[in-house]
């Protein structure tokens, strides 16, 4: 398949007390569509600013963004997006959480009501319709903004960093989770992590960024699906990639 997302050239400059802070400098980037690329860096190197050029939430200072040739100026409900913080609303229970982009484009209560109960159950909320998000732990508040995300039926997801402030095994069960709704979907996923070994579980192709978004190691992942963490880490082709990406991002942070 052909190119869904294209980033060409693009550069980033944000400006902090009349200085200029360059995030992203000439980063070039082709995704694949209904691919799953997992986008591997440190802190500060620019991943999260990447994934908001996507997402349209912000304008490149140079270069161009384009989802299927089509300049990216806004948000677009092709796309959908989940950012590392919590941005669900206290004060509406997780069906009514997981409405809202329907509600927003103004979908009949009864399908709304259907479509979110659909979700409830296909991320393992089961039960807990009615709860707010008080009530909830950490995954399940992380399963609802992925219901939410997935509400809308979008094309392309953008993830990042979701699992990040969550315990190992609470992680691990969400990716699982994520590769199981992605699996057979064509969607095109774009996941963001700092985690060597979730950008390999999770990825078809890793992209290690060094800084200023320097591309360090663009890299085919070629280990068969599906891929359990206890299984991998003993795996020779998965030891080999580990190697591979440590050292890329070693590489990576000294320049």
């Amino acid at each position: 398949m052909g190119a869904i997302l294209r980033l060409e050239a693009l550069s980033k400059q944000f400006v902090k007390d009349d200085v200029g802070i360059v995030a992203l400098r000439d980063f070039t980037l082709e995704v694949e569509e209904g691919s799953f690329v997992t986008v591997l860096g440190r802190s500060g190197c620019g991943k999260s600013t990447v994934l908001n050029l996507l997402a349209g939430l912000i304008p490149p200072t140079s270069g161009a963004v384009l989802y299927r040739d089509e300049p990216v100026s806004g948000p677009r409900p092709e796309i959908g997006y989940l950012t590392q913080s919590d941005t669900l609303m206290p004060w509406r229970d997780v069906r009514r959480n997981i409405e809202l982009p329907m509600e927003i484009k103004g979908v009949p209560v009864r399908l709304r009501r259907e479509r979110a109960a659909e979700l409830i159950d296909r991320v393992g909320l089961r039960g807990f319709g009615r709860h707010y998000p008080r009530e909830l732990s950490g995954g399940m508040r992380r399963r609802v903004s992925l219901a939410r995300m997935l509400v809308g039926d979008p094309e392309t997801l953008l993830l990042d960093e979701p699992f990040g402030a969550l315990d190992a095994q609470l992680r691990t069960d969400l990716q699982a989770e994520l590769l199981r709704l992605w699996h057979g979907s064509g969607q095109t996923v774009v996941f963001v992590t700092h985690d060597i070994e979730e950008a390999l579980l999770l990825g078809d192709r890793v992209v290690v960024l060094g800084r200023l978004g320097r591309v360090v190691l663009d890299r085919r992942i070629g280990l068969p699906r599906p891929r359990a963490a206890h299984d991998m880490r003993v795996d020779p082709g998965f030891v080999s990639l580990h190697k591979e990406m440590t050292a890329a991002l070693a590489e990576g942070a000294t320049r």
